[in-house]
Formats: structure tokens, C-alpha cells, sequence
């Protein structure tokens, strides 16, 4: 039986808001946001990041509209971000700053995303959020035996607007589709009373 994709609306991030994500899978959900978001994107990394998206990686049409800038210091990456936020035409501005974001850096970025209409995602280390985000994502990929995808867990853990939840999802990488795995406890009381 193959799983059903996961709606649409389900890991959709928020319109003119910026969100959050955290844990060592943080950059996969990143990318299936940037497969899920049309228009230019913006990915805002410190100068000596020493792991860069490597562009025939990205799922399809990605790479093509991926803008990268490595601005020289903290500062200057919350600068062209709150910039990029700004610009109307970016469908989606990913970002990974080293230190702890602010009230007020995570407000003027709110700010700047509502200004121009645009999403934001800022890719942090755990515990160093700012309580100006719209959402908070815990997200790790899980050990798995197909080789064709990769199963992720993905926490909401703070929500402004909705609830919060927990989703075991697979994905292949090359499409904007997820699809939910269902626990194995559900999957054997399914079978059981199929027979």
C-alpha cells in the first residue's frame, strides 16, 4: 500500500511571517519549503560556512532560482535578510545564523516579511529561537532501510496560530510531496483486521 501524500496545507509554512527550524534535518525541511515556494529564493549563509547547497542536489527547479549570499559578519546576514524579507518578488528567504536571534531581530525580521509580503525561515541551532516566530520546527531524519527516500520526523513545537504536532514523514527529495508513514503499532491493526 503506498501512503498518501500529506496535504498541501499541512507543512506549509505561514505567508509574510517568519519561522523557525532546529535540529539536523532542519536544512531538508529548507529545502522542501524552497520545492514548495515560487519565485526567486534567498539562502543567507555566515562567509565561512563550510557546507554550501550543492545546486544538481537540489530537487527540481530549485537550484535555477537559488540565490546565495554569504554576507562577512552576523550583522550583516540579519541585514540582508531583513532586506530580502523586504523585496515583494522573493518567494522565500532561508537564512542560518550563528547566534541566538533577539526579540528585536526576530521582530524587525517579522516586520520585514510583513512589509514585503514574504516568508522567511531561519535555520537555528536548538534553544536559540526568538519568540517573534510565527513557528518553531524540531526536524531530524530517522534511520531508514530504503535507499530511495529518507524518513524525517518533524515537530511542530510552538505554533502562534494553530496547533501544535508531530509527523513522520518520507521524502524522496525530488518533488515538493511528502507522504506520511504511519506508526508500525497501525499499520499491524490494519492488517489484522483486514484478514
Amino acid at each position: 500500500m503506498v501512503p498518501e501524500p500529506v496535504p498541501m496545507k499541512l507543512l506549509a509554512l505561514a505567508g509574510a511571517r517568519v519561522h523557525e527550524a532546529e535540529g539536523s534535518g532542519r536544512r531538508s525541511f529548507a529545502l522542501l519549503q524552497a520545492a514548495r515556494h515560487d519565485g526567486p529564493l534567498i539562502w543567507a549563509l555566515p562567509a565561512h560556512a563550510p557546507h554550501l547547497p550543492m545546486l544538481r542536489g537540489l530537487p527540481e527547479g530549485v537550484g535555477q532560482r537559488l540565490h546565495v549570499i554569504r554576507p562577512s559578519s552576523e550583522l550583516d546576514l540579519l541585514w540582508a535578510v531583513e532586506e530580502c524579507l523586504r523585496s515583494p518578488g522573493v518567494g522565500l528567504v532561508i537564512a542560518e545564523p550563528e547566534k541566538p536571534l533577539s526579540l528585536i531581530a526576530g521582530r524587525r525580521l517579522q516586520l520585514a516579511a510583513e512589509a514585503g509580503r514574504t516568508t522567511g525561515l531561519m535555520l537555528i541551532r536548538e534553544g536559540q529561537g526568538s519568540n517573534a516566530a510565527e513557528t518553531r520546527w524540531h526536524c531530524a531524519p530517522l534511520p531508514g532501510a530504503d535507499l530511495d527516500s529518507t524518513p524525517h520526523h518533524w515537530s511542530l513545537k510552538k505554533n502562534k496560530k494553530g496547533t501544535e504536532g508531530d509527523w513522520i514523514v518520507n521524502w524522496n527529495g525530488e518533488t515538493a510531496a511528502v507522504h506520511l508513514v504511519s506508526a508500525a503499532g497501525e499499520r499491524d491493526s490494519v492488517a489484522e483486521t483486514s484478514r
